[in-house]
């Protein structure tokens, strides 16, 4: 390995641990919360985040603002948002004493974009962040806006509440990177909660990390060599969660309607090269690859008439397509 990637390499774990460290003083818990966001972010990828209201979601994404240095962005997706209220619009303004119009951005011209509560939005609201997230940039009356890099949209939704919300349409959902499920904490964790928060001052967040710095690991990732044999594995993996491939596994063809698109492949290819480094080798193992599939895959995954009536976990399913990769 060249003197250069294996310097770019060291410095890659030691900010990534600088950044959860920093994030840890605030956010009790949530390890592997974090270390996946933070994954994801290093990929270029978006998250989504699910869980009951009070788990500190919203505050995991503001600590994690704090902590990179990224102008900060935030949209309460209501049902009677409208698409302009999210990527800007054109307005009138006199100019040389002129009337012309003027494109006018709207939140998501910013580096981190928390959209709490996603899911309340209607699906028209929805899609116009189909281009920002994929394309990073907005196109208005024609013209099209490039947005400032790096650019992350963090998402959160509520999995309990049904009245005013609208399910996230597929191909929204294949765009983010992972789809994260927040947990209710521990006693120790509760414990750990009260007495951070239950003063008068909280722990201060301080920058650890630059833009620039996200950019320089996203380009370090992809120098990481993956041998044929574990992209292979991958491309098992993402191939058995699909009903119409002969090698899938009997619980997939039964209840799994559509699979995996070749966006999870990338994500997951990505996600495994992180874990190889923060593990401090070079290369990428099919265990990384095992460990990174049910974030990248689960939400992916949409199921038949007979898996909804059972009630089936696509985390099962996808464990299944893991086996039989083998």
């Amino acid at each position: 390995m060249p003197a250069t990637l294996e310097t770019e390499t060291v410095q890659f774990a030691e900010t990534f641990n600088r950044i959860r460290d920093e994030v840890g003083k605030f956010i009790v818990g949530q390890k592997d919360i974090v270390e996946h966001v933070l994954t994801a972010i290093c990929c270029g990828g978006h998250v989504l985040l699910e869980g009951v209201p009070g788990l500190g979601k919203t505050a995991l994404v503001n600590t994690l603002a704090k902590a990179l240095d990224l102008k900060f962005g935030r949209i309460q997706f209501t049902p009677d948002l409208l698409p302009s209220d999210v990527v800007g619009t054109q307005v009138l303004s006199d100019r040389d004493g002129r009337r012309e119009l003027v494109f006018q951005p709207g939140p998501v011209f910013c580096n981190i974009l928390l959209a709490d509560e996603i899911n309340r939005a209607t699906p028209k609201t929805q899609s116009a962040l189909l281009e920002t997230m994929q394309e990073k940039r907005v196109t208005v009356a024609g013209i099209s806006h490039p947005l400032s890099l790096p650019f992350f949209v963090l998402a959160t939704q509520n999995p309990i509440e049904n009245d005013g919300t609208y399910p996230l349409p597929e191909a929204q959902l294949d765009r983010f990177f992972f789809k994260l499920n927040v947990s209710l904490p521990d006693h120790e964790e509760f414990a750990e909660i009260l007495n951070r928060t239950g003063g008068n001052s909280a722990p201060e967040i301080n920058p650890v990390a630059h833009g620039e710095d996200i950019l320089r690991m996203g380009r370090t990732l992809r120098e990481i060599p993956v041998a044929k044999d574990v992209q292979d594995h991958l491309i098992r993996v993402v191939r058995n969660t699909h009903p119409e491939n002969d090698k899938s596994p009997e619980k997939v063809k039964k209840y799994v309607r559509h699979g995996a698109s070749p966006r999870a492949a990338q994500a997951m290819l990505a996600a495994a090269r992180v874990r190889a480094l923060l593990d401090g080798r070079f290369h990428v193992a099919r265990e990384d690859v095992d460990t990174v599939a049910p974030p990248a895959l689960c939400h992916r995954l949409i199921l038949s008439f007979e898996g909804e009536a059972e009630g089936i976990k696509p985390t099962d399913l996808v464990r299944s397509a893991i086996r039989g990769a083998y």
